[in-house]
């Protein structure tokens, strides 16, 4: 259960300290987005395009906090089983949340199946690292993206011998992206669901109980908060 200080504690803490360790690659899963709608009597596609308002605030809170990667779950090849209407919405709020993405300042990369026919096209071209403004902020975000799919580039590349060379972290679709620290999920389950599964071995894991189109800054400050009284070992 996430107890959630008030915004006036929360602007107290953020100008009198600073967090004491933050993590150097922060994963979210933004979950919830159907539930949301129905909560609020729309049909459940329309909690995607609430879903990219959300991103972007949060995005904003990553910027000033000083965050040095993050990475968002898009959807999944999984996903696309899902209603055709349900996944045209996912696949429009992903375009137009890299789109706003594409604006700010960092550097961005779509990781996913582009050779199936649910990769959004528009994405193409950001599927190679693009740095954007700044360059600030290392912003990995997942597309059709599927944990067999991403390991299965080592399997092709060791039997090529590739990966015997280089080793398998580098020979895998998301060779790029760093090891994984902190992992919010938000929408109160208590699952991975295949979010990089090598980057994550030896993330942390917190959940939130509200639904990501109810993102407010106070879910990653107490996410935060939590993560700096972790004791990170890495298995020593």
């Amino acid at each position: 259960m996430v107890t959630l200080l008030s915004a006036r504690q929360w602007g107290e803490i953020m100008l009198n300290r600073r967090f004491s360790r933050l993590p150097a690659h922060l994963g979210i899963i933004p979950d919830g987005n159907r539930r949301w709608a129905q909560r609020h009597g729309l049909p459940k596609e329309a909690g995607y395009a609430k879903g990219v308002e959300a991103g972007a605030e949060f995005f904003k809170v990553c910027l000033e906090l000083g965050l040095k990667e993050i990475t968002f779950y898009g959807f999944t090849q999984d996903n696309t089983r899902r209603p055709p209407v349900q996944v045209r919405a996912f696949q429009q709020a992903c375009v137009d949340a890299v789109r706003r993405l594409a604006t700010q300042d960092c550097a961005l990369r779509v990781i996913g199946n582009t050779r199936s026919p649910l990769f959004p096209r528009e994405l193409l071209p950001f599927t190679t690292r693009r740095v954007c403004g700044r360059g600030l902020v290392r912003v990995n975000f997942l597309v059709n993206y599927g944990w067999l799919w991403d390991l299965s580039h080592a399997v092709d590349s060791h039997r090529a011998g590739a990966a015997r060379r280089a080793g398998l972290l580098k020979a895998i679709a998301s060779a790029d992206v760093s090891r994984v620290d902190l992992i919010i999920r938000w929408g109160g389950r208590r699952r991975l669901s295949g979010f990089l599964p090598l980057q994550s071995v030896y993330a942390d894991f917190y959940v939130i109980d509200d639904l990501w189109p109810d993102f407010r800054p106070e879910h990653v400050y107490e996410a935060l908060r939590w993560y700096e009284t972790q004791d990170v070992t890495l298995g020593g």
